[in-house]
């Protein structure tokens, strides 16, 4: 992680590098990625991979620790817009299609599949990528719809197990087949499940009022 006085051309190098690293991992898996193989994408030398990140190893959880910053700001910007629904029937629907679309879309989902695929080896990744992307997401689902039952927006009942239903009505069965194979998603299927998911949810959860 870059500090305020780090060299500029340090920071650079090492937005090159775990550039090219996420790249790497993904595309060749942990086993398949070579410090060589990073350092040619990223168009630097071997040596500086190593004099900024150390081994492979270091490497791989730089690249993942950057990608739960990355899930770590998405969760807290996701957690403020839902504690501001004041709608369900209006705005949830588009709160689902944009969970859908950040997870299933781009980086999200293979990166998460190759932390299943290593989490053996990085335990410590695996369980802070949990708390601070997806646990966090449904905590604040969680939170939200307490709220909104309280003021009778949806029906009362467990809040926990409503943001469940939530969350695998807009993304589950699609995340479900992508993390056993690598699935490309368009944004257009990706929303038009998640609208028909959140219009199943509404019609078990909203209330008249």
């Amino acid at each position: 992680m870059a500090t305020d006085h780090e060299d500029p051309r340090v920071t650079r190098s090492r937005a090159l590098i775990l550039d090219a690293a996420t790249h790497v991992f993904l595309d060749r898996g942990y086993h398949g990625a070579t410090v060589d193989l990073v350092a040619d994408v990223a168009g630097v030398a071997k040596r500086t991979v190593y004099n900024v990140y150390g081994e492979k190893d270091a490497l791989f959880r730089a690249t993942i620790l950057r990608s739960i910053e990355v899930a770590d700001r998405f969760s807290a910007s996701l957690a403020a817009q839902v504690r501001e629904v004041a709608d369900p029937a209006s705005e949830l629907p588009e709160l689902g299609a944009r969970l859908a679309v950040s997870v299933l879309v781009g980086p999200v989902l293979p990166l998460r599949r190759l932390l299943v695929m290593e989490s053996r080896a990085f335990p410590e990744l695996a369980v802070e990528y949990r708390r601070r992307a997806p646990e966090a997401v449904m905590r604040a689902l969680a939170e939200v719809f307490t709220q909104l039952a309280a003021r009778g927006r949806l029906r009362p009942g467990d809040p926990v197990l409503t943001a469940e239903h939530f969350a695998f009505l807009a993304m589950g069965a699609d995340l479900d087949r992508g993390m056993f194979a690598a699935e490309q998603y368009t944004v257009d299927e990706v929303r038009r499940r998640a609208l028909a998911g959140m219009d199943a949810f509404l019609r078990a959860y909203a209330t008249a009022g």
